[in-house]
């Protein structure tokens, strides 16, 4: 069954943002994220092997929700959906990939950083967006004094978020869940260390 953007922002907490760089990582990764609680997995574009990881997670891995991130123009956009996407995340948006995202009936998460682009993307339908970089950008405060006018928007909050500050996120209104990548950074995933991942997904889970 088809999954709505709703479907992906309220799943679970924190989305995973994956960096996959060895394709064999790709579905002990995954399944130990899966264990853990966290079943929404986002795919970034930024390796050569991210396409075939995301085919090889969604062949193998049962229960798990998988996206692509880093799309940035309608080329990735049409790679990803090939590659059986269920989800599109981009870091901003151009008239083009909206257009291209919206017309493809993919649920797409399209960044933001001002109030003039949550307003350009609220004229074309849309009310879930990744605000991105988060930190860089204000981080709470900035989601806050977005909140005032325009409280039909729910956001993804995604750069800078940690363990730390995630609580601080979750707790705003507009804020449906994170993105993140500290439950299975490169020196973990480089060794292994599957185990390790799972206890802290496991933590990022139970954060809401």
């Amino acid at each position: 069954m088809a999954v709505s953007i709703n479907d992906v922002m309220n799943t679970s907490p924190v989305i995973p943002v994956m960096v996959i760089n060895q394709l064999e990582h790709a579905v002990p990764l995954a399944q130990a994220l899966v264990q853990g609680g966290l079943k929404v997995l986002e795919i970034t574009l930024r390796t050569p092997v991210a396409l075939d990881a995301l085919r090889r997670i969604k062949a193998e891995v049962p229960g798990a929700i998988v996206g692509a991130g880093t799309i940035i123009n309608t080329q990735t956009l049409d790679a990803a959906i090939e590659a059986g996407a269920e989800f599109i995340v981009s870091p901003g948006v151009t008239p083009s990939l909206l257009d291209a995202g919206l017309a493809s009936g993919v649920p797409l998460l399209p960044g933001v950083v001002t109030p003039s682009e949550v307003m350009r993307l609220l004229e074309k339908g849309v009310t879930a967006m990744k605000f991105f970089p988060a930190e860089a950008a204000g981080g709470i405060p900035m989601l806050k004094s977005i909140g005032g006018p325009l409280p039909q928007i729910k956001f993804c909050p995604t750069g800078g978020v940690n363990p730390k500050n995630a609580p601080q996120y979750l707790a705003l209104s507009n804020v449906s869940c994170v993105g993140s990548s500290w439950m299975a950074p490169a020196d973990l995933v480089d060794a292994g260390d599957w185990e390790e991942i799972t206890r802290r997904a496991a933590e990022a889970a139970a954060l809401k």
